[in-house]
């Protein structure tokens, strides 16, 4: 787990994706700089994003800028690092990403390749399949144990969109995307 407290890139050094900032602003920066607005007007805002593309399109770096512009922390995972060989380890670190994200609020998390441990369930027999579902579960547990006004946003890339879990993109979790 890497964290930022301070990011310092800018959405000046990504060429090109004016589209996708204008999305990733009005779908995370906004509801954290003017939360006041969203409340006045009934309004949730989404609790997640989900950045999807080919590599090297500048998802991390749209990520980063995102938490600079709010000043917030920038708490970064990699889906890989989340599966881990001991059985609990990888849903013990998410858990422990969300209560350091609640700590460092205003925060971003951003869990890059998540389709290592999203990908569509199935009824497998392998242990480390389990493992990985279990690690999913977690993560599906803590995207609805908080409140989308709440001073925590979730960013999470993808270069494969197609093979994710359908209940990680429900309403109330990453229920934004943007293609890159």
């Amino acid at each position: 787990m890497e964290v930022d407290e301070k990011p310092t890139e800018d959405y000046n050094d990504i060429g090109g994706l004016e589209k996708q900032i204008q999305e990733l602003v009005e779908a995370i920066v906004l509801p954290m700089t003017h939360k006041d607005r969203f409340q006045k007007l009934g309004i949730r805002p989404p609790k997640g994003v989900l950045l999807y593309g080919p590599p090297g399109t500048g998802k991390t770096l749209m990520a980063r800028a995102c938490a600079a512009q709010t000043n917030a922390t920038f708490l970064k995972l990699a889906g890989p690092q989340l599966v881990q060989m001991f059985i609990g380890d990888g849903a013990k670190l998410v858990r422990d990403a969300f209560q350091l994200a609640k700590e460092k609020a205003p925060c971003i998390i951003f869990i890059d390749e998540i389709d290592a441990i999203g990908t569509k369930r199935f009824d497998g027999e392998v242990s480390g399949d389990r493992e990985v579902q279990r690690t999913m579960l977690e993560l599906l547990n803590q995207l609805d144990g908080f409140s989308s006004d709440e001073r925590i946003k979730v960013i999470a890339a993808t270069n494969r969109a197609d093979i994710l879990d359908p209940a990680l993109m429900r309403s109330g979790r990453l229920d934004r995307k943007i293609e890159f």
